[in-house]
């Protein structure tokens, strides 16, 4: 089988080593962070093995996936730099990794922690299950783990805990989801595609011709689809979701300006665009301070030890 390269996530982390270190090897604190896994469960020690541990993780409603894991030391070294390995392994044929190996570094600076880590696993499933990890799961896997770590770097910095990010999270994306998917359909669907009669009527009032009325359709049409696909490109940015938040009021009092009885419709022009300023208000909101897979280094700036042998 060709050996993957393997994953490597790499974060900035300003805490104290003490506040770090306990975050990342208590399990009880490294479940909250860390989207990879539902659950950690460290095994009875037994004198002269390794720490053993149990880890769950639910891949789809219903679906439990499990395996277990042991520490290969920890180590506090004469720079100050920490380090410590585990290899896992599942049994479960269910899951695509069978068996893996990496580590986490803790390298002091100037300005923080360098807090790293590179593991790379076997795959199940022949040449089904590389194909899979290469396309879809292993990219995927790389992402969760730089988000997990910022989602950490955020707990650590600001206080933020690890389930308010989420949650912070997961309300900034719908509210994109929503106001682009408003954007896009209103742009495509009665505006470029069928060229809504009542959308014309509306142009017309401004003393255009029909084949006029029909081209501004299509272009206020067109603007709106593009207007859709910047705030899914620019959702890093907040310019977007302020664009939409001082548009609606201005639609809506245009609207009114041509035709007042359109107000007095179903899904009219009032309760969409009040709706789409809800929703870039909620985007707003919850801008800063979330968590990004983005900012995480995703490949080593110098030199780090090679993984090792997978059990």
């Amino acid at each position: 089988m060709t050996r993957r390269r393997p994953i490597y996530v790499e974060s900035r982390i300003r805490a104290p080593m003490e506040a770090l270190w306990a975050a990342t090897q208590e399990p009880g604190q490294h479940q909250r962070w860390d989207v990879r896994f539902g659950s950690i469960e460290y095994l009875p020690l037994v004198a002269g093995e390794p720490q053993r541990f149990t880890y769950a993780t639910r891949v789809a409603p219903g679906v439990v996936v499990a395996g277990t894991g042991e520490s290969l030391g920890d180590r506090d070294r004469a720079d100050g730099s920490r380090w410590s390995g585990l290899r896992y392994w599942a049994d479960d044929k269910r899951s695509l990794i069978e068996a893996g190996a990496g580590y986490w570094r803790y390298v002091p600076t100037e300005d923080g922690i360098r807090f790293l880590t590179r593991y790379d696993y076997r795959t199940r499933w022949g040449a089904l299950g590389e194909t899979v990890d290469r396309r879809i799961f292993r990219p995927l896997f790389g992402w969760a783990t730089a988000w997990s770590f910022d989602r950490l770097r955020l707990w650590l910095e600001q206080g933020l805990p690890p389930e308010r990010a989420r949650d912070q999270a997961i309300a900034h994306a719908a509210a994109v989801a929503g106001l682009s998917g408003v954007w896009l359909y209103q742009g495509l669907v009665p505006k470029l595609w069928r060229v809504d009669p009542g959308e014309v009527s509306i142009w017309q009032r401004f003393g255009m011709s029909e084949s006029r009325a029909r081209t501004a359709v299509r272009t206020a049409g067109a603007a709106e689809v593009l207007l859709g696909a910047m705030t899914i490109v620019g959702a890093r940015h907040r310019w977007p979701f302020a664009a939409t938040a001082l548009a609606m009021p201005v639609l809506t009092a245009a609207a009114a300006t041509t035709d007042r009885s359109l107000f007095a419709r179903a899904f009219n022009p009032a309760s969409l665009n009040w709706a789409m300023t809800a929703l870039a208000a909620v985007a707003l909101a919850t801008h800063d301070g979330r968590p990004s897979g983005r900012l995480p280094l995703r490949t080593a700036p110098d030199r780090q030890p090679d993984v090792g042998d997978l059990p």
